[in-house]
């Protein structure tokens, strides 16, 4: 079974306050042109994405330039609804293992495309990034828009150890049953600091 994790892109697609909005249109029509295309600006940081540590470090590597299998591995849930700071629990140390991609469930993912999804999400404490950190993970992934917010701590604790984070997940209560689950976050083969992504969880065989 394969379950979609991403927000489709579509035209007016939401994005993070301040950033240039997304904008799909058929370019051509067959009745007309005797063929269709389609045109899109988008941001890299809008929708479903992967943020990489030259989003916000001083570097000049892009996301492409990580291993593919950085961006592929099993999954490990970490249901944290309700909670507006998400922090550090002892029983991570025996959820979260060396080399997994994590996913935060929030439910904030529900207020995706209102106003109050961009405004008071949930946070990520210093002690679970260090738990992460710890555990050398390939990735972490929530259904919000950031991990923090500014000054942005979390981003740079992360990235200071090459973790990149996958934000506005959306779907994951679809992962609740599942007792093993693989996450495959593809972003475009793009020179770029972070990338729009499709991102599914598949289950084991």
């Amino acid at each position: 079974m394969i379950i979609d994790l991403t927000h489709p892109i579509r035209d007016g697609l939401p994005v993070y306050p301040g950033d240039l909005q997304t904008q799909l249109a058929r370019s051509t029509e067959f009745s007309r042109d005797g063929y269709n295309n389609h045109l899109l600006t988008i941001n890299m940081h809008s929708g479903t994405h992967i943020d990489g540590h030259m989003h916000m470090t001083d570097c000049t590597e892009y996301l492409n330039g990580y291993p593919l299998s950085t961006f592929i591995g099993e999954g490990c849930l970490l249901d944290v609804r309700g909670a507006g700071v998400i922090g550090y629990k002892p029983e991570y140390e025996q959820l979260v293992r060396e080399g997994q991609i994590v996913i935060l469930y929030t439910g904030h993912g529900d207020l995706f495309g209102e106003p109050a999804y961009f405004a008071d999400f949930p946070v990520l404490t210093p002690e679970l990034a260090e738990l992460l950190i710890r555990k050398k993970i390939k990735m972490v992934g929530m259904d919000t828009p950031s991990p923090d917010r500014h000054p942005f701590d979390i981003h740079r604790m992360l990235f200071s150890c090459r973790i990149p984070i996958i934000e506005n997940l959306t779907n994951l209560a679809a992962l609740l049953p599942l007792s093993r689950f693989e996450v495959i976050a593809l972003p475009l083969n793009i020179n770029a600091d972070s990338s729009i992504a499709r991102v599914v969880a598949r289950t084991f065989q």
